[in-house]
C-alpha cells in the first residue's frame, strides 16, 4: 500500500488526497459515500475539506462535505485509519482568521466530523487585517490542546509566508509544514520557481488543488461539452485558450506513449515534483477513482517531464 510522509509530519498518506469539494453538491450523500467506500478500498486514507463548501449552493449554509465525512467515517468506524485535512477563513460569515473566529471554528469542524482532533487545520486564505503573530498563536494554541495535529497555509503568497515562518521560528510556535495553492500543467503561477525554490529549503509539502483544471486536463472537453461539467466555466475559458490547448496536446501524446489517461499522466506529472508528495482531485461517482489512482502508479520518463515542464508559458 502506497504511503508517503507529509514534510516533516508523521502523517503518512496516500498520493491522491480525495478532495471533499463535491459532496454535498456535486454528489449527495448516497454518492459521497460510495465514492469515500471506493477510495479507502483502493488504499486512500487522505482527504481534504473545508468549512466553506458548499455555501455557495442554494439551501447549503457550509460545512455540508464536513459532515458528509463525519457520517461517513461513524458508519464505517474507520476514523483513525483517515487522515483528515479541514480549513478555515473562507466562509462568508466566518471570513478570515481573527483567532475568536478561528477557535469558533474549529470546534464547528470538529462537530460536523465528529472527531476529537483535525489531522491537518488550514488557514484556507492569507488575512492581512489580523497580525500574524497573533494568529500564529491561535493555531500553536490548537495544537497544544491536542484539537489539531499538524498546520498548513493555503493561498498564501510567498512573502507572507515566509513572514509566518519566521515569527514562528521566534516564538517557538507550531508552524505550517504544508501548503495548498492551485498547481496544474496550465496554471503555475502560484507556485513559481522562486516558491518552489523556498518550499524545497523548508522541507514544506506541497499539496496542489485544480488539479486537473476543473477537468480540462482530462481531454474530455475538447468535443464542446463543457457546459455538462460542474465547473464549465472554467474550462470553457481555457478551451479559448490557444497555450492552453498546445499544452493539451503535449499531455495527450505523452499520456499516448504510456497507454495512459491524460487524467493519470496529468497526476503524474503533479507527483512527479519533489515538494509534491500528494495531490488532491475529486471525484463525483466511484468510476472517476481509478484513471486518477493510475496517476500516482505511472511513472514518466526524464524528457517527458521535461515536455510538460516546457509546455506553458507560466512555467
Amino acid at each position: 500500500m502506497t504511503r508517503v510522509q507529509l514534510a516533516d509530519t508523521r502523517l503518512m498518506v496516500h498520493p491522491l488526497q480525495l478532495g471533499g469539494n463535491p459532496f454535498g453538491w456535486g454528489a449527495d450523500k448516497e454518492q459521497s459515500f460510495a465514492v469515500l467506500d471506493a477510495y479507502a478500498e483502493a488504499g486512500g486514507n487522505f482527504i481534504d475539506t473545508a468549512d466553506v463548501y458548499s455555501v455557495w449552493v442554494p439551501g447549503n449554509s457550509g460545512g455540508e462535505s464536513e459532515t458528509i465525512i463525519g457520517e461517513w467515517m461513524k458508519a464505517r468506524g474507520n476514523r483513525d485509519d483517515m487522515v483528515i485535512a479541514t480549513k478555515v477563513g473562507m466562509h462568508p460569515k466566518h471570513a478570515g482568521l481573527d483567532p475568536a473566529n478561528i477557535r469558533e471554528c474549529i470546534d464547528a469542524s470538529l462537530r460536523r466530523l465528529g472527531t476529537d482532533h483535525i489531522d491537518l487545520y488550514y488557514a484556507h486564505i492569507d488575512d492581512e487585517e489580523v497580525d500574524q503573530l497573533a494568529v500564529a498563536e491561535t493555531f500553536d494554541a490548537l495544537v497544544r490542546s491536542g484539537k489539531v495535529r499538524y498546520l498548513g497555509a493555503s493561498n498564501f503568497g510567498l512573502e507572507r509566508l515566509r513572514s509566518a515562518l519566521k515569527i514562528c521560528e521566534k516564538y517557538s510556535l507550531a508552524c505550517y509544514r504544508v501548503v495548498q495553492d492551485e498547481y496544474n500543467l496550465v496554471s503555475r503561477s502560484a507556485v513559481d520557481r522562486q516558491k518552489q525554490t523556498f518550499l524545497r529549503a523548508e522541507g514544506i509539502a506541497e499539496l496542489p488543488f485544480h488539479s486537473l483544471a476543473s477537468g480540462f486536463l482530462t481531454g474530455k472537453h475538447t468535443g464542446g461539452d463543457a457546459a455538462d461539467s460542474v465547473r464549465g466555466d472554467r474550462v470553457a475559458d481555457l478551451l479559448e485558450n490557444q497555450d492552453a490547448l498546445g499544452a493539451l496536446e503535449v499531455l495527450h501524446d505523452v499520456a499516448s506513449a504510456h497507454g495512459a489517461s491524460m487524467t493519470a499522466t496529468a497526476i503524474a506529472w503533479q507527483l512527479s515534483h519533489d515538494f509534491i508528495p500528494a495531490t488532491i482531485a475529486s471525484a463525483r461517482v466511484p468510476e472517476q477513482l481509478t484513471e486518477l489512482l493510475a496517476g500516482t502508479e505511472l511513472v514518466l520518463t526524464e524528457a517527458e517531464i521535461s515536455a510538460l515542464e516546457d509546455c506553458w508559458a507560466e512555467a
